[in-house]
């Protein structure tokens, strides 16, 4: 592996730690302050997103690093890609511009897909 994946991977694993862990175990009302999309969106489907970000950033980690199915890194990472994409459009579909955010995580999610298909 290089050090530009595992740096790009390093950082969005811990970023969908963090924020997925959030949305498992936080209620809509402690949720709400930093994500308001949590008011349109069912908590069964916030729940799930939590669940889709931690899987993924286990998979961006743990496959490549045991060398058990490495392809699952490149597979979250695009996985993460469809997911700011989504995420994104959600933003702006609630009137909400503020999405830099979410495009910086695109595009490190991209690079680190790029970076997972450059694996001998």
């Amino acid at each position: 592996m290089n050090t530009a994946y595992w740096a790009a991977a390093g950082l969005l694993a811990l970023f969908y730690l963090y924020g997925g862990g959030l949305k498992l175990l936080r209620s809509r009302e402690r949720l709400r302050p930093m994500m308001a999309w949590v008011d349109s969106t069912p908590m069964a489907a916030v729940r799930a997103i939590g669940a889709v970000e931690v899987l993924g950033a286990v998979g961006l980690v743990l496959p490549p690093l045991t060398g058990v199915a490495p392809w699952l890194g490149l597979a979250a990472a695009v996985g993460f890609v469809l997911l700011q994409t989504a995420a994104t459009a959600v933003h702006l579909r609630l009137g909400d511009r503020r999405v830099a955010l979410n495009l910086t995580l695109l595009a490190v999610a991209g690079v680190t897909a790029c970076l997972a298909t450059t694996w001998r």
